[in-house]
């Protein structure tokens, strides 16, 4: 009788189970039998867990995210907001001032949300169904050790469980391991030349701490408050107030080289007072603490070119923030990884998984949302005394002038701030800076002056009273 067994179903490893790992392997669930492989164990509800430090700290999905997300996992959206997650409309539910210090008026004809809530929340929503999928598996408690295979082909992963040591042997390879990704090391030993890096750190300390959402802020749907730093006057200060579910804010200070915020909970409200505009130190005058100061130093902006090399071996990707991080103020990191695993799942969709040079074109589309966030957040953060080595060329002095001038227009013109939004948030590439949308605004002037003040309307500044 024939053979007619099926052929055999392709197998891939992930490294690395945070958010970019789970959407890396939703996207490969379509095509292989994945492994996940963690170091630490996930947390079984909504709680911080050890891999993820910056977790405590404030976070936004931009709409480009929000999208890629529900693309990804349909419906995952809702999810976390069932759970008490918001989708935030911007700029109506946020009072933001921009780096240039103009408020941004509270238009809200454009299109986009972000989504908002605590970082364990999300990631719970997200494992729950990521690992619902029985094409995936998790294997926790387990460290990488290297990559299997040669130069020109990765076969696999070298584990280690307990007192253990195997091989993983896969069709492809994702590491999705972070900041801390050791893949330039794991290829150098494979014999591939050394990729090119490049670091832009503008020294910025995060200081973290939970409040109870003061008053009536809980009932009536308190905005995001956002004071967004100025690389024009070193040190960069900067503070957001993002309430999330069960009646909290989160609270994120930061600063630049000699102005950083510290660990000292009695300092925290007198650092927000003495930030450029005093808004969220004076709205945290009369809110209670839920516990300490948490502070976090990881925020260069940190990018490894591997769609540059020369060559690139098959069965292997690099996604995520083990490609670039992000200082964390701009809140691009989570978008950024949903979009690189949009990416494997299209390219896969055209190339097939096994097909030679597969790996390579996954890289270079990764490579796309990785620029577009990457550009944002350099472009502000290279001004700063000391995050470079090279100085800002002619071009980027330039293009920052010109980006000062969008936010400018946007701030008080709505059809400026669609176009804005669009590039901010991850959903158009940067030449929608230059559409008529911006332009003509910017050319006949804003539409209304300049905002005085942070517009808190009168009822939203006394419902944080008791």
């Amino acid at each position: 009788m024939p053979d007619r067994s099926a052929p055999r179903r392709p197998t891939a490893v992930v490294l690395g189970a945070g958010a970019t790992g789970l959407f890396a392997a939703t996207a490969l669930a379509e095509f292989a039998d994945v492994t996940l492989v963690e170091r630490d164990r996930l947390p079984e509800g909504p709680r911080p867990r050890r891999g993820v430090p910056q977790a405590l700290h404030a976070h936004l999905l931009w709409s480009g995210g929000v999208t890629a997300f529900d693309e990804l996992l349909p419906g995952v959206v809702d999810d976390a907001v069932a759970r008490g997650a918001r989708l935030v409309h911007i700029m109506g539910d946020m009072v933001s001032r921009a780096p240039n210090e103009v408020w941004f008026r509270r238009f809200t004809a454009t299109r986009h949300r972000n989504l908002v809530c605590s970082r364990p929340l999300l990631d719970h929503v997200l494992a729950t169904r990521v690992l619902a999928d029985p094409r995936v598996s998790l294997r926790e408690d387990t460290t990488a050790l290297g990559l299997d295979g040669t130069a020109a082909a990765v076969t696999g992963l070298r584990v280690r469980s307990g007192g253990d040591e195997e091989t993983l042997r896969a069709d492809l390879v994702v590491d999705a391991s972070g900041r801390g990704s050791r893949t330039p090391r794991w290829l150098t030993r494979l014999g591939l030349p050394a990729v090119a890096e490049r670091e832009v750190n503008a020294g910025v300390r995060y200081a973290t701490r939970l409040y109870r959402a003061p008053g009536r802020t809980t009932e009536t749907g308190f905005p995001l408050v956002n004071v967004q730093p100025n690389p024009a006057k070193a040190p960069g200060r900067a503070g957001i107030v993002v309430p999330v579910e069960d009646g909290r804010w989160i609270v994120t200070l930061s600063g630049s080289r000699g102005g950083e915020p510290t660990g000292d909970a009695d300092e925290f409200v007198e650092f927000a007072l003495g930030l450029d505009d005093p808004v969220i130190g004076s709205l945290l005058s009369d809110a209670e603490p839920l516990g300490g100061v948490v502070t976090s130093r990881s925020t260069a902006n940190q990018r490894r070119y591997y769609e540059k090399m020369q060559t690139w071996p098959d069965g292997f990707v690099v996604l995520g923030d083990a490609v670039a991080g992000y200082n964390p103020v701009y809140g691009h990191g989570l978008s950024v990884a949903a979009q690189c695993a949009l990416a494997l799942r299209d390219t896969l969709r055209s190339h097939g998984l096994t097909a030679p040079g597969t790996a390579r074109r996954v890289q270079r589309a990764a490579a796309r949302p990785v620029g577009a966030a990457w550009d944002l957040a350099v472009g502000q953060d290279i001004f700063y005394p000391g995050a470079s080595d090279v100085p800002p060329t002619a071009a980027e002095k330039l293009l920052a002038r010109y980006v000062d001038r969008c936010v400018e227009t946007a701030a008080g013109n709505p059809r400026a701030l669609g176009a804005l939004l669009d590039v901010m948030s991850l959903s158009e590439p940067p030449t929608r800076l230059f559409s008529a949308d911006m332009l003509w605004p910017m050319l006949v002037g804003p539409r209304r002056p300049r905002l005085p003040a942070a517009p808190l309307s009168a009822e939203e500044r006394k419902s944080t009273r008791s």
